[in-house]
Order: C-alpha cells, then sequence, then structure tokens
C-alpha cells in the first residue's frame, strides 16, 4: 500500500544502503544483514547466515538481494531500519549515524511515506499511515470473507464513480454503501446477536468508551435514514440543503473511524504499528 515501507523496498539499496556504504567500514553491510536478520519472516539459521556474511563483498550481495517481503509486516521493516540505526552508530559514531538518518528522512520525503522520523531515530506512523493501516486491515479481512468482500467493492466503486459525476446522486450512493459496509462489519461481531442494522448492531456490541460515541454512530446512521434517498425516503422538512462533496468527504472519514469498534477481527494495535 502506498505510503508504506514494503512498495519501495527495492530502491532503498539505490538510495540509503549504497552511500551508506562509502562512509562506512568495510564491514559494514554483515553487521546489517545480520540485524536484519533477526526480523525477517524466516530468519536464516546459524550456519546459512554465516554463509551470506563470510566476506564484505558476500554481505554486500545479501543485502542486496534482501526484498521487503523478506519481513512479514511493515512493522518488522521498521523494527530493522531502527536497528540499522544502532549497527551504524556502533561503526562508524555520530557522523555515519546521523548520514543514515539524514538518508531515511530524505527517502520518506521523496516517496511521501506516512512516518515522522524522531532523533535519535525513531519511525512513528502519522494520522494519515494509521488510517491508510487501517483500510488495509479492513481490506484484508474483506478479502477472507466472501459476504463482506462485494459490499466493500460496491463502497470502493462508489468512490471512483465521483471523479467521472460528483452530483448529489453518486454522492448519497456513496454513503448509503459505505453504511452498508460498517453494517456488514458489525453483523460479524460476536456480540451483535443477530442485529443487522446500525443502530441496533450499535447497542449490542458493547465496544463503546462512552455513552456518547454510541450515540455518535447511532445519529449519523439516523441522518442516512432520515435524509431524502439516501437509505430510505426520508423527511424532506428535515433536509438544510443539498448534499456536496464537502459532506461526503467529512461524513465519510467520520464514518470510518467507528470502523475498529464494529469489526471485531480487526486489531488496532496492530494497525498502529504496522
Amino acid at each position: 500500500m502506498l505510503g508504506e515501507w514494503g512498495p519501495v523496498w527495492r530502491d532503498t539499496w539505490r538510495e540509503i544502503w549504497v552511500p551508506i556504504a562509502r562512509a562506512a567500514p568495510d564491514d559494514v553491510f554483515v553487521e546489517l544483514f545480520r540485524a536484519s536478520n533477526e526480523h525477517r519472516a524466516n530468519p536464516l539459521n546459524a550456519q546459512l547466515l554465516a554463509e551470506a556474511t563470510d566476506t564484505p563483498a558476500l554481505a554486500r550481495v545479501s543485502q542486496r538481494r534482501l526484498r521487503g517481503s523478506a519481513f512479514s509486516t511493515e512493522a518488522d521493516r521498521v523494527n530493522f531500519l531502527e536497528a540499522a540505526f544502532e549497527v551504524l552508530e556502533d561503526l562508524g559514531g555520530d557522523e555515519l549515524s546521523n548520514t543514515f538518518f539524514n538518508r531515511i528522512q530524505r527517502f520518506i520525503d521523496k516517496y511521501s511515506l506516512r512516518y515522522d522520523l524522531r532523533r535519535p531515530f525513531s519511525l512513528h506512523p502519522t494520522l494519515a499511515g494509521v488510517f491508510s493501516g487501517m483500510v488495509r486491515e479492513l481490506k484484508s479481512i474483506a478479502a477472507a470473507d466472501a459476504a463482506l468482500l462485494p459490499i466493500l467493492r460496491d463502497f470502493e466503486e462508489s468512490v471512483r464513480d465521483l471523479r467521472v459525476d460528483s452530483s448529489e446522486r453518486n454522492i448519497k450512493t456513496c454513503i448509503q454503501k459505505q453504511v452498508n459496509l460498517l453494517e456488514a462489519l458489525g453483523q460479524g461481531h460476536p456480540n451483535a446477536a443477530g442485529a443487522n442494522t446500525l443502530g441496533r448492531i450499535s447497542d449490542n456490541i458493547g465496544t463503546w468508551p462512552h455513552e456518547q460515541v454510541k450515540e455518535a454512530i447511532k445519529n449519523l446512521y439516523r441522518f442516512t435514514c432520515d435524509y431524502p434517498g439516501i437509505r430510505h425516503a426520508g423527511t424532506a422538512a428535515n433536509q438544510l440543503r443539498p448534499l456536496g462533496m464537502t459532506d461526503l468527504v467529512a461524513i465519510s472519514a467520520v464514518l470510518a473511524g467507528f470502523a475498529p469498534y464494529l469489526a471485531d477481527a480487526l486489531d488496532a494495535s496492530a494497525v498502529y504499528r504496522r
């Protein structure tokens, strides 16, 4: 997904590791590859690791061949980069580690990665990164659910359709499809107790930190039922004005924020760290 290290990992060789090697001791890739092995999905055993780092030249080849897919998660990639900083600090002190810091910062800026880099060296997800991670997790959940997947696709297609026609009709359709998605997520919650509307699901699941948070999503659901033409005929007298793109952006963002309460399979801690 855009904004993460995985899709652009192959470019780190040219943009980060090669420039670092020019200012580092000969055995830099020996230590870096050893550090990467601790965070890989399938770490090499001691013999294979020794073979891969037997000489500085061989270690350089091993590091170059290291793919982003060698790590299980985005968090593992981040953990390796943070470990690499410590390796470089040990090998070359402040000068080398600061060069690495600056290279990473330029890489983040160039590829619009959704991280905030803080000194001495730690990568923190931005709000955009957290939101992106949540969407990715929801897609992963939907991909494993034959009933949920087409509902997610309907919502995504309704969002794409706005590029061609951002009429009020399509904005209403987009909001309706998103509520359908939230209902589908909530129906899968173990505490939903067979409820099939967003209001009743919200009453049953018991995940809310405060009654007013629950009331917030229920009020938005009431809006979609009462505003003419979203989910029902609604009440014409309650419509203050036609819907526009401001409403689409605002309401979609707010509704999306309730997904972690409704999707029992979504691990919010993993969303942040990944």
